[in-house]
């Protein structure tokens, strides 16, 4: 996952802070060291974390921080607003054009992912109602305009392409169709190469003057650290970017490339891709980033993939079921699968505040794998319809039907059906304590939901 490393030295750091009722400022120089170890180990261009660290630095040694009452939490707020800072500050959002369509041309080497987030932006503004066009400007790539055909047929999104002509004549062609046919949005792939090169630029140039694009975004892969910047560097020098797309930073990267290219190029950093399916691109809002390399959750982004991935109705119905205590393995399974839709499980988990380190305190008991949602939901579907309505049926001689049915333990099956039972008889507490502090009665303590 992005950032681990650095957030955990970050937390770790921050929590020998908090140990330690005044702060002197030799408490603070120490704080900061690791902090700029932490930076440079996570790939942070070494300009940068010094800028960060002398900026934390002057605000953190002030006499309102160390003479504070909680010293520790003014030093996190402060490394929490610097950090985000770095990275932009707030969400830049895409221009869009007073007429469409809106172009957008897509940059960067071959390898970083251009076609498959080309795809990934088409498919975010359809998802708010916006028609696009996907322009297959890449003639050199084998089976480049094949790939992005591909991806268009998965989204409903049309591809336009005319074999390998000029990309930008190309280019104008795609512009003016979409203008013909109403379409908001014109998403040019370009060429890329295994390293900048004149041929490459010139090119580029020459479909920049062609169609005047409003978005030049350059995509580029979030493992690759420090060569990110660089790139980002020669690319907006020639092209004048408005913005960059970070490939993979769901991947095992240290991160850097995301706190170093706003600051040395100037270019807000504008989406993330965050997986491989079509779906798992998020605009990239530096505050939540912050936030999470915090170990502070991500709140508003969960509730926004909840919002965006649940079905509504199915949501209202579940509550009617909670309300009503009357929670069978039918709601259990039906919860599971909106959970599913949300995305891998351990983003979804690392958005809570806290868990990471409930996690660690309860050593490795709360960590979850996708194949135990897929087993949960196996065991479910291998039972009767009387056996989801009434588990407390569920005998010795069924669990093991079901497990073979399964291709899973009677193990297995038992830990699904405890951790059920552990989620209705909290249902039924919720519920109780509702329904008493309705009544105006004396309020009992809000029973805790685990983490499932």
């Amino acid at each position: 996952m992005a950032f681990q490393s650095l957030s955990e030295r970050l937390q770790e750091t921050f929590k020998k802070l908090k140990g330690k009722g005044r702060l002197t400022e030799a408490d603070v120089n120490e704080a900061l060291r690791e902090v700029r170890l932490a930076l440079l180990e996570a790939d942070v261009n070494f300009k940068v974390v010094k800028g960060f660290v002398n900026s934390v630095r002057a605000k953190a040694v002030g006499d309102e921080v160390l003479t504070s009452l909680t010293p520790a939490q003014h030093v996190v707020k402060i490394v929490r607003d610097e950090l985000a800072s770095l990275m932009g500050g707030e969400n830049a959002k895409i221009q869009i054009a007073s007429k469409p369509p809106t172009v957008v041309m897509m940059v960067g080497l071959q390898g970083s992912g251009k076609t498959t987030t080309s795809a990934k932006l088409a498919n975010h503004f359809k998802g708010q109602g916006r028609r696009s066009l996907l322009v297959a400007g890449d003639i050199y790539r084998p089976a480049a305009i094949k790939q992005l055909q591909v991806l268009g047929d998965k989204l409903d999104v049309p591809v336009f392409q005319m074999g390998e002509q000029k990309p930008p004549a190309i280019a104008r062609a795609a512009v003016e169709s979409a203008r013909r046919n109403g379409q908001d949005f014109v998403i040019i792939d370009t060429a890329g190469r295994l390293h900048i090169n004149e041929e490459l630029m010139q090119e580029l140039e020459q479909i920049k003057a062609g169609v005047e694009p409003h978005e030049i975004l350059l995509v580029v892969d979030a493992m690759t650290g420090q060569d990110a910047v660089a790139v980002a560097e020669t690319f907006h020098r020639r092209l004048g970017l408005s913005g960059v797309v970070l490939t993979k930073l769901d991947g095992d990267t240290r991160g850097g490339a995301a706190l170093s290219v706003r600051q040395v190029t100037g270019c807000p950093i504008k989406f993330a891709g965050v997986g491989e399916k079509l779906d798992a691109l998020e605009p990239f809002h530096p505050d939540r980033m912050a936030d999470r390399i915090l170990g502070m959750g991500d709140v508003l982004t969960l509730i926004e993939k909840a919002k965006a991935t649940m079905d509504a109705d199915e949501v209202m119905r579940l509550q009617q079921k909670l309300k009503s205590a009357d929670f069978d393995l039918n709601d259990f399974l039906s919860q599971l699968r909106q959970f599913k839709k949300m995305g891998p499980i351990d983003q979804v988990l690392g958005m809570i505040p806290g868990f990471d380190k409930m996690s660690k305190k309860m050593k490795g008991q709360l960590d979850f794998d996708e194949k135990d949602l897929v087993f949960a939901e196996a065991i479910i579907n291998s039972m009767t319809a009387r056996e989801r309505a009434h588990p407390e049926i569920m005998d010795g001689s069924r669990r093991k039907r079901v497990a073979r049915g399964s291709g899973t333990s009677v193990q297995e099956v038992n830990r699904l059906l405890k951790q059920f039972e552990q989620t209705r008889k909290l249902v039924r507490q919720f519920s109780d304590w509702e329904k008493t502090a309705k009544k105006g009665g004396k309020k009992r303590r809000l029973p805790k939901f685990p983490f499932m």
